[in-house]
């Protein structure tokens, strides 16, 4: 025999309403490009292309005359893909996001206004007490793009342009061990009968193994040094090849630098600083009219007669070895560069907004936070409150305050 139901009177039967997660509203963004006036900084931080796509998806986006003629990006080409061109700077720092290509300079931190986001490059040596606190003044949300992080953990920036400082570092040894720019006429690849030029790499992250993969496909005989173990071993994965590798032994180093062609610093920085391998011995005891390349350059050189050059007057003789050793290697080669920065940074800003703006954006993706380093008033990165003596906040606890 069938029970029946027993509904107890202490139950309370009311019904509940769904819970939907709510999606943030798509937010027009108002983006300004300037046209770079420092840092010999030829690239601009979005193309013609990716203006297109983000007027496309509503947002509007000025560029300040001449901005990517560094690059043979013309006015012409930006206005067709639906821009504004302005030919006064303060017009273009009215936008709410400003997007550049090189760090910002103290004349334009007096052009930013209050609450603009700003997406940048950052010089930790041109950066200054007063200009970082006027941006903490001003509210200032500003990103270095260079630490934002994608998906996967990487930084897909700094990748790119490691990439072309790598294969740019053996093109230019090649032009510089050439008659044509004083060099002693050697060619790198070699030919049937006559050996290939010596080419040692110091360093097996991605700048030593794009500088690798361009030497080899010369058919230059290469050598690379790099401390680490794991490091060398991922290369020469990653290349599919065997090639000769050498822990930073310095009797090693010193002996294959004396019958060295070409050497090329890429060494990672420890500590902000990269660590000076090659003494000034060791760079005496070189064949005269070969070549380096410290590409390692803006964190301090690792060989210890390295000092900047400019692309207006890249080398210098020293022991007469040529020193080819400028900071912002990615320049010469500004249109493949830019395209590889605005790959990165137009996608970017459509997402942000698509997450109702960059604020919203920052507290969804820890790889956009990893690139913070002022929010609203706040100094958000350690290494830089340290340096200024200013009080560091944490990001994420900042956020957390705000929800």
């Amino acid at each position: 025999m069938a029970q029946k139901a027993f509904v107890s009177p202490s139950f309370s039967y009311i019904p509940l309403e769904e819970t939907l997660e709510i999606l943030p509203k798509r937010k027009k963004l108002f983006v300004g490009i300037p046209k770079e006036s420092s840092f010999q900084e030829n690239r601009v931080a979005l193309t013609p292309e990716s203006v297109s796509v983000l007027i496309n998806n509503g947002h509007e986006v000025v560029v300040e005359s001449n901005a990517g003629e560094g690059s043979f990006y013309f006015d012409s080409d930006y206005s067709e893909a639906g821009a504004r061109i302005a030919y006064n700077k303060s017009e273009v720092y009215k936008a709410s996001t400003i997007i550049k290509s090189a760090p910002i300079s103290e004349e334009e931190v007096l052009l930013l206004q209050a609450n603009q986001v700003i997406l940048s490059p950052i010089h930790l040596p041109f950066l200054k007490a007063k200009m970082l606190e006027q941006l903490m003044h001003k509210k200032i949300i500003a990103i270095a793009f260079e630490s934002i992080k994608d998906d996967s953990g990487t930084y897909p920036i700094v990748r790119s342009m490691s990439e072309i400082a790598g294969n740019s570092a053996i093109l230019t040894a090649a032009q510089y061990l050439s008659n044509q720019h004083n060099g002693k006429g050697v060619l790198l690849g070699g030919i049937s009968g006559v050996s290939s030029a010596k080419v040692v790499i110091i360093g097996a992250g991605v700048v030593g193994e794009f500088a690798v993969r361009a030497a080899l496909g010369l058919g230059a005989n290469v050598t690379i040094f790099d401390n680490s173990i794991y490091r060398l071993m991922r290369l020469q994965n990653n290349i599919g090849r065997r090639c000769s590798t050498s822990v930073l032994d310095p009797i090693v180093l010193a002996e294959e630098l004396s019958n060295a062609d070409v050497a090329i610093g890429a060494l990672k920085p420890l500590h902000g600083v990269t660590p000076m391998v090659v003494s000034e011995a060791m760079v005496g005891n070189m064949k005269a009219g070969s070549v380096i390349i410290d590409v390692s350059i803006d964190r301090g050189g690792c060989f210890e007669t390295s000092k900047p050059t400019t692309h207006e007057h890249p080398v210098f003789r020293y022991y007469d070895v040529i020193h080819y050793c400028v900071p912002n290697i990615a320049s010469g080669v500004s249109r493949t560069a830019s395209r590889a920065i605005s790959n990165v940074l137009m996608p970017l800003i459509n997402q942000s907004s698509d997450f109702g703006g960059m604020e919203t954006l920052i507290e969804a993706k820890s790889g956009i936070r990893n690139g913070v380093y002022v929010y609203k008033g706040c100094v958000t990165k350690a290494s830089i409150a340290r340096k200024f003596n200013v009080k560091y906040t944490d990001l994420d606890l900042l956020l957390a305050t705000q929800r």
